[in-house]
């Protein structure tokens, strides 16, 4: 087996993660898939909410113009960074995010739904699978063909979210008008419960990773002090991180603020880690930054549509049916905005 024809490789190197390189990759992949079928929903939520608006049908068509070829390039350059970073910088991209999503959601309305939120945790998304399956995965005898069954299950899904988003990009609009597509019909009626949808698997997703990513962490700390020395002051940075970039992007939501607040965050764990961390935890941060600026390049325009649209796309909306259940349309098939 591979993972045993690796085994001279140094163990703290972050190839080596895990039982072994074939490991490793195994759980990029499905981290990777994760964030695939994350963004392939968020697009087709978008698209479907532009085309409901006549104002937004330029914004529809820079959805619907994304080559298909980038998400397969997507999938290849994202299952590498989640290879190459070790678990130690991964669990904490992990705590970081968490700590800021949960900020995040305590600001917005009960009941609200950011689909702008669930565009900016990709990264954190991929990591906090890493995390969890390294975790629960930890000792198992079948370790290697647990992970195999595990990748073929996620890119299975990739696939059908690809196929979906395909399908409504192309033959949504008419399908709509002649009602006879039973995969755009049930679209058409529950098409505003992808946020909430998104954002309760989130919650489940991250509850595991954060129990993961401490347990990973702690598990290199012989005594309480040690831990004590890491934890505190990495709480301390969070939570100025978190304070300063929720300020941040309160005053200038823009664009630019989002890449600067990358730079900042990563900066500060990487200061952090050079503290009390290892030299390949550097590293791995560096590795980390190239990941976030990518998943953030490759979601750019529909981050851009949601800034747009301002308030309004946190929260669902219930639209009235007709008598026969549908959503009420136009002329052309579309729902009334």
């Amino acid at each position: 087996m591979l993972s045993e024809a690796l085994s001279w490789l140094p163990g703290g190197l972050p190839l080596a993660w895990g039982s072994g390189l074939l490991d490793a990759a195994l759980q990029g992949l499905v981290g990777a898939c994760a964030v695939s079928v994350l963004c392939g929903l968020a697009r087709v939520f978008l698209y479907v909410r532009c085309l409901s608006d006549p104002d937004w049908q330029a914004e529809k068509e820079a959805v619907r113009r994304q080559w298909p070829f980038l998400d397969q390039l997507h999938l290849f350059v994202l299952t590498g960074i989640f290879t190459v970073v070790g678990y130690r910088v991964a669990a904490l991209v992990v705590l970081e995010f968490s700590l800021r999503a949960v900020s995040t959601l305590l600001s917005l309305n009960k009941g609200a739904y950011s689909i702008q939120l669930c565009l900016l945790c990709q990264y954190s998304l991929g990591c906090g699978i890493s995390c969890s399956l390294s975790h629960l995965q930890e000792g198992a005898p079948h370790r290697t063909w647990n992970l195999l069954l595990s990748v073929g299950l996620a890119t299975l899904l990739t696939h059908y979210i690809w196929r979906l988003g395909h399908h409504v990009f192309t033959m949504y609009e008419l399908h709509c008008k002649e009602r006879y597509c039973g995969v755009c019909l049930f679209l058409l009626t529950t098409w505003r419960g992808i946020p909430r949808l998104l954002c309760n698997a989130l919650k489940i997703t991250f509850l595991v990773a954060n129990l993961a990513a401490v347990a990973l962490i702690n598990r290199d700390f012989l005594t309480t002090s040690e831990a004590v020395r890491f934890w505190t002051p990495l709480t301390i940075c969070y939570t100025l991180l978190v304070i300063y970039m929720q300020e941040e992007q309160r005053q200038n939501p823009s664009e630019q603020m989002v890449y600067q607040t990358v730079v900042v965050r990563m900066a500060g764990l990487l200061i952090l880690l050079m503290t009390v961390g290892r030299w390949l935890d550097i590293v791995n941060v560096l590795v980390s930054l190239v990941g976030e600026l990518w998943c953030l390049a490759r979601v750019g325009v529909l981050l851009g549509i949601c800034r747009k649209q301002g308030p309004s796309h946190h929260t669902e909306i219930e639209r009235p049916m007709d008598e026969h259940g549908w959503m009420d349309t136009d002329e052309h098939g579309r729902p009334h905005g």
